[in-house]
């Protein structure tokens, strides 16, 4: 059985702030920098922002994880 949760309305300065604490604390755990160390061969001399490769870490963590 499914039940539903209520999350109430937070707002746009909520959540930019909420994303900001959780990707430095995604961008300070070794299994990120691990991550950074392997990319840095495939940027090469690119120096994509934070966010961009928080985001992008994000996206390959789940797809592994769905896979």
């Amino acid at each position: 059985m499914t039940t539903a949760t209520f999350v109430p309305h937070t707002s746009m300065s909520d959540d930019a702030s909420i994303w900001e604490s959780l990707k430095q604390a995604i961008a300070n755990s070794s299994g990120f920098k691990c991550w950074q160390e392997e990319q840095a061969s495939e940027t090469k001399g690119l120096s994509p922002s934070l966010d961009f490769q928080v985001r992008h870490y994000l996206r390959q963590t789940l797809e592994t994880l769905a896979y």
